[in-house]
């Protein structure tokens, strides 16, 4: 009876361990922060839950059974139940496909599960091992659908890189931060570079120790963000932790063979970065906040000036300025003194020369004696062809505070300053816009900016009922002046000042959301619904600048009129007008000035439907309505199909719709732009001007678009490798670019209204081309135990992308004129299709070795790239070869709160193909500024010492 009695005790024992039990517990970040939206899975079922805003979570499982753990930016968890309380830590990760915030609304998504390719970088490892800085070198190495290099003699664009997804603008990639809208830039890149015409983002105004991770969207998502998002989203996701201050600094420069004549080491780098956060509260609310301040020092690539740079008159002037003569003079028509000094110069006259006759003379090439004479070399005629000078400083902070158990407020937001100098095209001697009295020499003109971003925002999330509601306003502020030194006007003659403000120009977006989402884990294997609405406000104003930064004056000193027949413009001495506007950057004029206002509504549906465990099916649609353009209705269709537990298959359609940015729309402005090194004063005209109409130039309207991706995920758990491949195709139509430079083609009214713009020339913005642009993506995440103390990462992530014109859409009234080729020449089509590379990839490994070694190597790809030019001699190579970059960086961890980097970018020193001599402009480009891969910096040595005190 006994016997019987402990077999029955012993099967209801075993009866009763299999029943379901309550299992509760919290779920933490590595910084021992609750997280709230953690997904939790019943391994083999569709049974799960959420972690609540205190990361608490409750769940119906047996003894035995695996829950998953999984959470955006975070290594997914699998852990036995075996008693009914169970707490679990997460560990940020470093896996390019790992678990994202955009590309679904569903807070449960993983990446490798999302039906649309997405890529996670873990920043804060990256700032660690890495030999990049700011957020955008950061990504141009990590993450090859993104592409962003420095410029050089391009104005304001020497100042913020360009910066784009999949090789297309870089206002067709919207960037978020927190989820939450990011706003423009001020600046409109009007000058030779890739992304000629477009507005983009700067980034480098966040700061890179500020953020814990960045998501990319690889596909279009403007039914779902909005219509900047043709080419694909940036989420940049900023830190949480508290209690700990974290120190970075990082030092380094260029010793590269190609360093310029007068500096072997360039480049010079300094960054200081601190972190640090508080706990708000109880309920893991916080307060993270970030200071950087940063030095990047200019490089210059150019070795000679191979032109010429003196004539025969400026021999007389040297001779006539050793006698302490005034050279002024020698401008006007009494020619003794021109006369007196030639023998002295070496300049045989019979005495009795015409004016006209002296200036055929005196426009003979005298270089060569003139540098002896002088004591001066050729390389001190050089521009700065390179990186130009910043100098910046950067604040963030982010924001939660819970207000009970269902309720957050939270914020976010910073202030950057920057201040850089770049140089423009050397104004040679003998040249008319070198007032030679002022600058014997000639001289090299500055371009200073003074950048100002401000952001913040502020929202209110938390429950409502079962939905997930977020109420939030968001502003951002770019400001950019600009103040040209070392410079003149030479229509002022002796009154010329030599530096002036030349004005600028700013930006600014005001965005008000609302979102609700709701997930009904109980509606097929899961359904997710949210919904939403918009509000922006938009603002572009130019500033002017000062009357002698913009203004032609007259021989009498004042501004000069065209219509007056009286009003004469100053001179040289060969009878060439001087030109207005101070040299280099002239400023923006009363007539630019602009202060433009527009606003935006729209509202998104957005449903996402698990109909098995193994089919997804997503959609979007949002309509937009803009208050000068009107409205738009778009939509996405995405699917992913788990064809086993190991391998998806995805694919996803969109359309999409972007509006001609109000810089666009209404920037106006004379600059001198260099065409194979002849200076031309080109003025931009906004569509809606006099000088638009008598050319044919047609208003503005929207671009819109139309793609498509497809590709697999697979996951390999034997050999620890996790595989994406997508492909892609998107076709845009009415892109928007800034066309070539119009004469007035003897139109004597466009030649007034050029006049008084201080023009020669005219561009303006159109909807010129369609294009289509497809590739393909692919990401392979590898890691290996080597030993109990050797772990090692792998990742190999390529992107093949190429963009064609596929139909030019030139007015009728310019092909009439026979202009098709200025509307849309060949260096437009070349910025389009192959001013950045194509094919773009790295390898990277990163080694750890016992508690104390790290080590990170990493080659990438730099494919190739045609130079800009509408030069079509076929003799003439017109393309450089791509390139492998090796970045190498060891670091040491002296404790758990002390550790040393050092290491190498472009280790071995690469530099791209040079140009051919066709393209070098007497030596001024020995490579590309047009056409830019990786840079022109050669090998980049540092050091970085990061410590913690908590």
């Amino acid at each position: 009876m006994k016997k019987l009695q402990l077999t029955f005790f012993l099967a209801l024992l075993a009866t009763l361990t299999t029943i379901a039990q309550e299992v509760t517990g919290t779920v933490y970040d590595d910084q021992n922060i609750p997280l709230p939206g953690v997904s939790i899975l019943l391994k083999g079922t569709t049974i799960g839950t959420i972690t609540d805003f205190d990361g608490k979570y409750t769940i119906e499982a047996s003894s035995g059974d695996v829950l998953v753990f999984s959470y955006v930016g975070f290594n997914t968890q699998e852990r036995t139940v075996s008693g009914t309380l169970l707490n679990v830590t997460l560990q940020a990760g470093l896996e390019l496909e790992n678990v994202v915030v955009v590309g679904s609304r569903n807070a449960n998504r993983t990446a490798t599960d999302t039906p649309v390719p997405v890529d996670v970088l873990d920043v804060t490892e990256l700032v660690q091992s890495a030999p990049q800085v700011t957020v955008t070198e950061i990504l141009n190495y990590a993450a090859p659908s993104f592409t962003s290099n420095p410029q050089s003699i391009s104005d304001g664009t020497d100042h913020i890189a360009p910066a784009a997804l999949r090789g297309l603008g870089p206002d067709q990639v919207l960037v978020l931060i927190n989820g939450k809208r990011r706003h423009k830039t001020g600046l409109v890149n009007v000058n030779g570079t890739f992304g000629r015409g477009s507005v983009g983002t700067d980034m480098t105004t966040i700061p890179s120790n500020s953020i814990s991770r960045i998501e990319i969207l690889r596909d279009g998502a403007a039914a779902q963000y909005g219509s900047d998002a043709i080419a694909g989203v940036i989420n940049i996701v900023l830190k949480k932790s508290v209690n700990e201050l974290q120190v970075d600094l990082t030092t380094g420069a260029n010793f590269t063979s190609e360093h310029g004549p007068d500096k072997k080491v360039d480049g010079e780098k300094i960054n200081l970065g601190l972190n640090y956060g508080l706990p708000i509260g109880e309920e893991g609310g916080f307060i993270n906040f970030t200071g950087n301040f940063n030095y990047r020092g200019s490089t210059n690539r150019m070795q000679e000036w191979e032109g010429t740079i003196f004539n025969a008159y400026n021999s007389i002037e040297r001779v006539a300025q050793a006698d302490n003569y005034d050279i002024s003079l020698l401008l006007d028509d009494d020619l003794a003194d021109i006369f007196q000094y030639a023998g002295s110069a070496g300049i045989t006259l019979n005495g009795d020369e015409t004016k006209e006759e002296l200036q055929g003379i005196l426009s003979a090439d005298a270089t060569e004696s003139e540098l002896s004479a002088r004591g001066l070399q050729r390389s001190d005629f050089n521009m700065q062809v390179g990186q130009s000078e910043i100098r910046g400083a950067q604040f963030f902070a982010n924001l939660s505070i819970p207000l009970g158990e269902n309720l957050e407020l939270y914020g976010f937001g910073g202030l950057s300053f920057k201040t850089g100098s770049a140089a423009g095209f050397y104004r040679l001697p003998n040249q008319s816009r070198t007032y030679t009295p002022a600058y014997l020499n000639g001289f090299l003109p500055e371009i200073n900016s003074n950048i100002t971003d401000q952001s913040a925002a502020f929202g209110i999330k938390g429950m409502l009922g079962d939905w997930n509601v977020d109420f939030s306003n968001s502003y951002g502020k770019n400001e950019f002046l600009y103040r040209i030194t070392n410079s003149n006007n030479a229509s002022l003659a002796n009154s010329t000042p030599f530096e002036a403000d030349s004005g600028g120009f700013n930006y600014s977006e005001n965005t008000t959301n609302f979102d609700m989402s709701q997930f009904f884990d109980d509606i097929l294997a899961g359904l997710n619904i949210a919904f939403g609405a918009e509000y922006r406000v938009e603002n572009y104003a130019i500033v002017a600048g000062e009357e002698a930064s913009y203004a032609q004056y007259n021989t009498q000193g004042n501004v000069h009129d065209p219509l007056d027949p009286d009003s004469s413009v100053p001179a040289d001495f060969f009878g060439s007008s001087r030109p207005g506007g101070i040299q280099v950057f002239p400023g923006f004029k009363p007539d630019n000035e602009v202060d433009a206002f527009r606003n935006t509504i729209a509202g998104y549906f957005d449903v996402e439907a698990d109909f098995t465990e193994s089919i997804l099916v997503s959609g979007a649609v949002r309509y937009e309505n803009f208050s000068d353009f009107g409205g738009t209705l778009n939509f996405k269709l995405a699917s992913r199909i788990k064809a086993s537990e190991n391998f998806n298959i995805r694919g996803g359609l969109q359309t999409g719709f972007r509006a001609p940015s109000l810089h666009q729309i209404h920037y106006s402005s004379t600059s001198t732009l260099f065409v194979d090194g002849i200076p031309n004063e080109v003025g931009i005209f906004p569509n809606t001007s006099r000088v638009a109409r008598l050319l044919g130039i047609e208003p503005l309207k929207e671009e819109t678009s139309f793609g498509v991706t497809a590709g697999f995920t697979a996951r390999i758990p034997t050999a620890n490798l996790k595989i994406t491949l997508d492909g892609y195709l998107i076709n845009i139509d009415d892109r928007v670019i800034l066309t070539g430079q119009f004469d007035d083609n003897g139109n004597a009214e466009l030649a007034n209204l050029f006049q008084q713009a201080n023009a020669t020339q005219a561009a303006f913005f159109a909807n010129s081309v369609d294009t289509q642009t497809k590739g393909l993506d692919l990401v392979v995440d590898h890691k290996v135990t080597l030993s109990d103390d050797i772990s090692l990462t792998n990742t190999l992530a390529f992107t093949f992308s190429k963009t064609s014109v596929e139909n030019i859409k030139v007015p009728t009234a310019i092909a009439n004129a026979g202009l098709s080729d200025t509307y849309f020449d060949p260096t437009s089509r070349i910025y389009l299709e192959g001013a950045v590379p194509t094919t773009k990839g790295n390898l990277s490994h990163n080694l750890k070795v016992g508690e104390n070694w790290s080590f990170f190597l990493r080659n990438g790809y730099f494919g190739e790239v045609e130079e800009a030019t509408n030069n079509d001699d076929p003799t003439v190579d017109t393309t450089f070869g791509g390139k492998i970059i090796t970045d190498l960086t060891v670091g040491y961890d002296f404790s758990s709160n002390l550790r040393l980097t050092i290491g190498a970018n472009n280790l071995l020193d690469v530099y791209p193909d040079e140009n051919d001599p066709a393209f070098r402009s007497d030596g001024r480009f020995i490579y590309s500024r047009r056409s830019v891969q990786f840079g022109t910096n050669g090998r980049h040595i540092f050091g970085r010492l990061t410590f913690k005190i908590k």
